[in-house]
């Protein structure tokens, strides 16, 4: 879990191209919950917090520093479906949007090579064209 955080946020931060497996996503987003209550807890205990909130600066520090990475792996996700990464911004429709961006994140990624990339899912997608023509 934590190796596909790391992918994410050190190795392909702000790589908005390529693909990006369902795993590699919700795996990112799992420790970007973790770290980011961690954080919350850390301004609480500390009474760094901004008054009527329970985050403060620790927090609004972690979530600036993973905007980038976070929006960069979800678009490569929806590439990974052949969708592009300008379908996020449905998720400012009210409610329909955020539905809908939610179920093309949780769709299981295009089979073979599409438009943005690779599969992700076949390493050997190398080995299986040889031979071929196109």
């Amino acid at each position: 879990m934590i190796e596909w955080y790391k992918k994410v946020v050190f190795e392909n931060y702000a790589n908005f191209n390529g693909r990006a497996r369902r795993s590699e996503y919700w795996y990112f987003l799992l420790m970007n919950m973790i770290f980011a209550i961690i954080a919350m807890i850390i301004d609480k205990t500390s009474g760094m917090n901004i008054a009527p909130l329970p985050y403060g600066y620790v927090y609004f520090g972690y979530v600036l520093s993973t905007l980038l990475p976070g929006l960069a792996v979800a678009v490569r996700r929806l590439h990974d479906i052949g969708k592009s990464g300008w379908y996020l911004l449905l998720s400012f429709i009210p409610l329909v949007g955020s539905i809908w961006i939610l179920i093309l994140l949780c769709k299981d990624g295009e089979s073979g090579t599409n438009e943005y990339g690779s599969d992700p899912k076949n390493s050997f997608e190398e080995i299986n064209e040889i031979g071929q023509t196109e």
